[in-house]
């Protein structure tokens, strides 16, 4: 049991440092190019990178984790450029609720994501539409953007839900079933790998999560 709650720990660490990775690297450098739909891009890869996970440990707690630990390669932007801790708030906030709103989607389905695609994709979608619409609510009064701002007016709900919320659950109902099948690929890998050459995985593993770390501070300190 200690060995798989380490291992578990291992993964939950390796998936958020990468989401968090292309947060600040891909997000930031989609944002730099001026790409369109760069934070809807973000919240379909964490849905991903989350879906790994579910299929490896069928647990929904890890993908809260999961979410948190990309939040925290985030907020590097606080100690190296001396920012406010409230500046990335609608980010991490929209990183936080993806990880809670699909915790609860894979815990309300269950054994009937085993079942194929088309559970897995509901389940993505689902929580790609739970996390806008809470994102909307609880966005609108934490540290709101003028983007969302402009949001608030009669029918504003509506038409957030129409711009952002169908983009969402469209990414969700993606790369969930992506990032499951590659979960499925990866469970047997992964198990081999950790009792056949212990010290290769668990060095390797520390290895990519440093690196994760030190690119993404590094392309904060740049400006990303």
């Amino acid at each position: 049991m200690k060995i798989k709650r380490r291992d578990m720990l291992v993964g939950i660490l390796i998936l958020g440092s990468i989401w968090g990775f292309f947060e600040v690297v891909l997000g930031g450098g989609m944002k730099a190019a001026a790409i369109p739909y760069k934070g809807d891009l973000m919240t379909g890869l964490g849905i991903g990178l989350m879906a790994v996970a579910y299929a490896v440990y069928r647990k929904a707690l890890p993908l809260i984790a999961i979410a948190l630990i990309a939040v925290a390669v985030r907020q590097l932007a606080v100690p190296i450029l001396h920012m406010p801790f409230m500046c990335k708030t609608n980010s991490c906030l929209a990183m936080s609720l993806g990880g809670g709103a699909l915790a609860g989607s894979v815990a309300v389905a269950g054994r009937r994501l085993r079942r194929g695609i088309a559970p897995r994709a509901a389940a993505g979608f689902s929580a790609g539409l739970l996390a806008a619409t809470s994102f909307y609510f609880i966005g609108m009064h934490a540290a709101p953007c003028r983007y969302l701002l402009s949001f608030n007016r009669p029918g504003g709900f509506v038409a957030f839900m129409l711009a952002e919320g169908l983009i969402w659950a469209a990414l969700g109902a993606f790369f969930f079933p992506v990032g499951y099948r590659v979960g499925e690929r990866l469970e047997d890998r992964i198990g081999d790998l950790r009792l056949e050459r212990p010290v290769a995985y668990y060095l390797g593993s520390a290895g990519l999560i440093t690196c994760c770390w030190i690119a993404s501070a590094f392309a904060i300190a740049r400006g990303l």
